[in-house]
């Protein structure tokens, strides 16, 4: 058995602020990669650039990073950390800001790599510049982990990257989701709940390793109420929940993501469906077939979010992100792609047959008429 995060992680409030000097000590030309208005108006780039600027480390920033980012938008970043001379990068923002920190990192050390191969698996390791991450929502947990998920828009491919790059500092502060709307968070909380699940229901996982999985989950169910409310989410939720999503990284750090978040993508590239729900959408019908090879995994699962079964499960998830709707021709190409996806396929706990992949496809999608 192995546990492995080398990321020095802090989760408190005031976070950036309280570990100033961590930041300071990690460079002294920063290029800052955010999305365009959530950093400035939670303020986590102002938190980091008074560090930043209280310690004379110059900085940069790049305010172009969309959801779901890119290759074309990464290949611009990295033009511009070599102009500025960057020696380490900053991801402020979700998973799409930090993610496109991380793939910007590698390329900054490595010219002879264009954007567009980033999805090749390489001859040897590549060397990164270091990553600072300050998430700013409660999701995809990537300051926990090595993993950066691209998009190549040229060839219709969204996927994580062959490179290993995990942040060297992350600051976990749950006051940015003060800012955030409702719908954003229960999205971003939904992934997380996603890495948890998959990380259990995974033939990686062993008694070491769900030992995150399994208490974020405890404190996933805690917050359930405060997601499926039509009110405001607390103020005092706000840790816990980021808290959540941070262990929700460390627990797929070590088994990586399976067949629900390999169904994803093709939601998000051709649909333009959020991340979380599109994870969320193929979770419980996931669940229903490995309780045919681990039951006791899948109760666990259900006891820890306080649930009595997978029919509950599926329709908290309604609740939560709503249906999706596809056309059946959409539906066979996806599952039909998925059937070959031996990457997330082979990690299923008593595998899983062609028939399991259409049986979830059939449950978790609707089809057009």
């Amino acid at each position: 058995m192995r546990f492995f995060v080398p990321t020095d992680i802090y989760v408190e409030k005031n976070c950036v602020k309280n570990h100033a000097q961590n930041m300071l000590a990690v460079g002294k030309r920063a290029f800052i990669m955010t999305g365009r208005h959530s950093a400035v108006m939670n303020g986590s780039l102002d938190n980091v650039t008074e560090v930043l600027n209280a310690g004379n480390v110059v900085f940069q920033v790049f305010n172009e990073v969309e959801e779901n980012p890119s290759t074309d938008t990464v290949r611009k970043a990295t033009l511009a950390a070599r102009d500025f001379k960057a020696d380490f990068i900053i991801g402020i923002g979700g998973g799409s800001a930090i993610d496109a920190a991380k793939a910007t990192a590698l390329l900054l050390l490595n010219p002879d790599v264009d954007a567009d191969d980033l999805h090749k698996v390489p001859s040897h390791r590549l060397d990164h510049a270091p990553v600072v991450a300050v998430p700013t929502t409660c999701g995809t947990g990537s300051e926990a982990t090595p993993v950066a998920i691209i998009t190549n828009h040229k060839i219709g491919l969204k996927k994580s990257i062959p490179h290993v790059i995990f942040p060297e500092l992350a600051l976990v502060d749950g006051k940015y989701l003060a800012f955030a709307k409702k719908q954003l968070i229960v999205n971003t909380a939904v992934d997380a709940l996603s890495h948890m699940v998959e990380s259990i229901l995974n033939v990686k996982s062993n008694e070491f390793n769900r030992m995150c999985p399994e208490y974020g989950l405890r404190l996933w169910g805690e917050c359930k109420d405060a997601l499926l409310s039509e009110k405001k989410i607390d103020e005092g939720l706000y840790e816990k929940l980021m808290l959540t999503s941070t262990i929700a990284g460390m627990s797929i750090a070590q088994t990586s993501t399976s067949v629900p978040h390999g169904m994803s993508y093709d939601l998000t590239v051709h649909l333009g469906t959020p991340h979380g729900p599109a994870v969320g959408y193929f979770l419980a019908a996931y669940t229903e077939v490995c309780g045919k090879f681990v039951p006791e995994d899948v109760q666990k699962i259900l006891s820890l979010l306080s649930l009595g079964s997978v029919g509950e499960f599926a329709a908290m998830l309604r609740s939560l992100i709503g249906t999706c709707s596809v056309t059946r021709e959409m539906r066979d190409k996806f599952a039909a792609s998925m059937k070959v996806n031996r990457s997330k396929l082979d990690l299923v706990p008593g595998g899983i047959s062609p028939e399991d992949v259409d049986y979830i496809y059939e449950k978790s999608l609707i089809v057009e008429k």
